[in-house]
């Protein structure tokens, strides 16, 4: 079994030029995508967007079951971006919600607009199809109808859980650590926290009720606390690493591994609780996708205290990567409670949030797996790939 599916690899960066790309390519590709995205297109019929790129425009718009391209005075929405921003979006370096993230997005309009319009383009550009209501199913090994409130013990089958992983997107795992660790730990992020500090550069602050600055994440944790870098190192967290056989190999460096969050009570002001997202959200997801967050609680978390919660199967859906579930999405959405010492997983491309905690905080640590680097081999098939989900009309140059 497989989580990994990226189809693109670093290198130069394509040259696009906007009125090639709208005038010719787009075009091209949507003629070449009609039938596949028809579906798409009768479910979630998308409003007109007007791209600005520096000085010229184009409009995206649906003639009857089919999607057109053209030049012309701006209608409905209007996304404003440059040359660069274009390129980059093509590549699948970017998304729009990585725009909104660093302050670059301009949208007169709507952003529900921008972000199905989004989807359209990428499903064209790699070929691949928006989700549809009921094309994700759930199966067991045995062709049965898959329970999504399954949980897991630490000794069961690998292949058990990595089955269940790769169609539902999460995994949760009972008593993977024992009570007095997780004290351990939590005695720890007492001690490290006068060592963080607001524009530290490795911590997250938020702003409570009475107007106290928190702070809410800690990053750089297994460098500040033994016992974390030991869980950490644990062969129970690396076996979850080991459960797909992509090879996953642990993020960062030691000291670089773990975050520790605390989630108290009354955020009014900063990111604590984040909303419904993909960890590709930003961009990437064809060069990285998919990597494992492991959620460690250290106290317990449910519907008052700050769980997790997952959209079942959205790692096999193309939905809105962010900030809100998509209108009409039939996916289902699964909370995870957690007792203390029990393990969350979650494929970067499956959709999750933090529920705020609404009558005790709550503490736990996050460390990651990600994909292996590519070997030269594999990098060739790689780069075939890519080739393929770039836009073919388009000079690039590689």
């Amino acid at each position: 079994m497989s989580v990994d599916v990226r189809t693109r690899v670093d290198g130069d960066p394509a040259v696009v030029e906007p009125a090639e790309f709208f005038e010719a390519a787009l075009p091209h590709l949507f003629a070449d995508s009609n039938e596949r995205l028809t579906p798409s297109l009768q479910q979630r019929p998308p409003r007109p967007l007007t791209v600005s790129v520096d000085d010229q425009r184009w409009t995206l718009g649906v003639d009857g079951d089919r999607m057109t391209c053209g030049r012309g005075p701006a209608t409905g929405t209007v996304l404003r971006i440059d040359a660069e921003q274009l390129a980059a979006l093509i590549a699948d370096q970017v998304t729009p919600m990585g725009w909104l993230a660093t302050g670059a997005l301009e949208v007169h309009g709507e952003l529900s607009d921008v972000l199905d319009w989004w989807l359209l383009l990428r499903a064209a550009i790699d070929g691949t199809t928006p989700h549809v209501n009921g094309a994700v199913v759930f199966l067991d090994r045995h062709g049965e109808p898959l329970n999504l409130q399954s949980s897991f013990a630490p000794d069961d089958p690998a292949e058990e859980m990595a089955w269940f992983l790769e169609q539902a997107g999460y995994l949760h795992i009972k008593g993977v650590f024992s009570q007095a660790e997780m004290s351990a730990v939590s005695t720890e992020m007492d001690l490290a926290a006068p060592r963080y500090f607001e524009g530290d550069g490795r911590s997250w602050w938020a702003t409570l009720k009475d107007g106290t600055h928190a702070l809410v994440r800690m990053q750089e944790f297994d460098a500040e606390s033994r016992t974390a870098a030991e869980l950490v190192a644990d062969e129970r967290l690396a076996r979850i690493g080991r459960l797909t056989g992509d090879a996953h190999v642990p993020s960062g460096w030691d000291g670089k591994r773990v975050e520790a969050l605390f989630k108290p009570l009354g955020v009014t002001r900063g990111i604590s609780d984040v909303p419904w997202h993909k960890d590709c959200a930003l961009g990437r997801h064809s060069y990285d996708c998919c990597g494992l967050t492991v959620g460690i609680s250290v106290t317990a978390g449910g519907a008052t205290s700050g769980q997790l919660r997952v959209v079942a199967g959205s790692h096999r859906a193309l939905v809105w990567p962010a900030p809100s579930l998509q209108p009409g999405l039939d996916l289902p959405v699964v909370d995870l409670a957690t007792e203390t010492g029990d393990v969350t997983v979650h494929l970067s491309c499956t959709l999750h949030m933090a529920q705020p905690p609404v009558d005790r905080d709550r503490r736990v640590m996050y460390t990651s797996f990600s994909l292996p680097t590519i070997d030269d081999g594999a990098q060739t098939g790689r780069q075939q790939l890519r080739r393929m989900a770039d836009a073919a009309p388009l000079n690039t140059s590689q």
